[in-house]
């Protein structure tokens, strides 16, 4: 048994082995102003909003752009493990770095940010529990200053493929091929295929609707108003009323991958869930030729 701390509630729950704890993967935010020029941390803002960080950010953090900086706009890939060497090293980031993510959004791209840190095999990665929103809500300043980090030289050991999901995968998950449970964490409305995407978004799939099997958690419903995450005992119930347990291996999506990161940072990190994540989500998936989707709005394909 250990004591996780989330949410300022203290709860004792059994966690399995390799998992990460809550205490361990979030960190407060008046924890990240304390730490923020130790220099053993990096604090890193990755906003939905490119222009976020440059309005304002934590003190010391550095600011990553998630569509030119935390991938590859080209391929629409990850970045290779050089791209993504040069990217820490001009950070500031060693390996021995602990880094705190944060963001606007209640941590979307954030989590994003984690996720792709942890396939590379980053050992100390965290979340400012609450984000930008919290940080706001509690009057804290921004500071508009860019530091200047001293370059490291960071070096990738290894590449940790199981916690991505590809198209063969969600697919042999939709036809009952896999044992696994599909979860889908976008809005109602995305999901039942009433809306192609939320309004303004430019990424589109051709078709709408969901993957065949997927169970709806929309990812808001693991926050607080304030942009914590709600408490272990509330998550452990949010997702096992769909099924999602840990006793069986989880793919995580969304539209294109941002949201469903943050549902598998829950998962992962927090309950110690099998758990991967599709960044290639329904962008991927209902554009793709030759595989079956569920819509129950009726507008599979509008032909505009």
């Amino acid at each position: 048994m250990r004591h996780l701390l989330l949410a300022g509630i203290a709860f004792a729950v059994a966690i399995p082995a390799r998992s990460v704890s809550a205490q361990d993967a979030l960190v407060t935010t008046d924890w990240t102003a304390k730490n923020a020029a130790n220099p053993k941390v990096r604090i890193v803002e990755v906003s939905v909003d490119p222009g976020m960080y440059e309005k304002g950010h934590v003190q010391g953090a550095v600011g990553v752009k998630w569509h030119s900086e935390l991938c590859d706009p080209v391929k629409r890939d990850l970045l290779s493990p050089e791209q993504f060497e040069k990217l820490c090293s001009k950070s500031g980031i060693a390996n021995d770095t602990t880094v705190v993510f944060y963001g606007d959004n209640h941590n979307w791209f954030a989590a994003w940010a984690l996720w792709t840190f942890t396939m590379y095999g980053h050992k100390d990665v965290k979340i400012m529990n609450g984000g930008r929103t919290k940080w706001e809500q509690e009057g804290r300043p921004w500071d508009t200053t860019v530091p200047t980090p001293a370059a490291t030289t960071y070096k990738v050991a290894n590449v940790d493929k199981s916690l991505r999901a590809r198209l063969p995968d969600v697919l042999a998950a939709a036809e009952g091929r896999e044992p696994c449970v599909l979860v889908d964490v976008r809005s109602p409305e995305e999901f039942s295929g009433k809306v192609f995407a939320p309004a303004g978004i430019q990424e589109l799939a051709i078709r709408a609707g969901h993957v065949p099997n997927a169970k709806n958690v929309p990812w808001k419903k693991a926050v607080n108003d304030d942009g914590t995450f709600k408490s272990v005992d509330e998550l452990k119930k949010l997702y096992a009323e769909a099924g999602v347990d840990g006793k069986i291996p989880v793919i995580t999506y969304c539209r294109i991958g941002e949201r469903s990161s943050h549902t598998w940072f829950v998962l992962k990190f927090l309950l110690g869930y099998p758990v991967r994540n599709y960044d290639g989500s329904w962008t991927e998936y209902g554009n793709a030729v030759g595989v079956p989707i569920v819509n129950e709005a009726g507008t599979v394909w509008t032909g505009k």
